[in-house]
């Protein structure tokens, strides 16, 4: 199983911003961060603040902020709503495979995805962030280096 970039992304944001403090920040702030190019990040946002896990304030002393949601969702179910519910493989496509019928390797793959997504199931954006990862997040971010706890 490989998780596409805009779900990598994704997650990358949710970490981010799992370890902001009073300054938020903004779309581009997160982008330079993760050494990606703005426009893909903010296609990220956008569909994050559709799923009600990000918000952003506008104004001054605005940003990005993870919502309580955001910060207790299942990693599980983030990168199920972003991946989507389709196969592993297109056995239906444009050319249907002539074993679709009688592959034993469809269901396997379709069993492994769904292993794959429960042991992430358990998982939460907060727990991502928790020691290691979030003092080195708040580093590269240029948050106080020696800060050892999570929000």
């Amino acid at each position: 199983m490989r998780l596409t970039r805009f779900t990598d992304l994704a997650l990358r944001v949710l970490m981010r911003l799992a370890v902001a403090e009073a300054d938020l920040p903004t779309t581009r702030d997160v982008a330079a961060t993760m050494e990606v190019p703005y426009t893909h990040t903010a296609k990220v946002v956008a569909r994050l603040q559709h799923l009600g896990l990000v918000e952003a304030r506008r104004g001054r002393g605005g940003g990005l902020a993870l919502t309580t949601a955001g910060l207790a969702a299942s990693v599980g179910g983030v990168v199920r709503e972003l991946e989507g519910a389709g196969d592993v493989v297109d056995c239906d496509g444009a050319t249907p495979c002539p074993l679709r019928g009688a592959c034993v390797l469809r269901g396997a793959l379709r069993r492994a995805q769904e292993a794959f997504f429960a042991a992430l199931d358990p998982l939460t954006v907060n727990d991502l962030v928790a020691a290691p990862t979030g003092p080195l997040l708040l580093g590269i971010a240029g948050g106080p280096p020696g800060r050892t706890d999570t929000p």
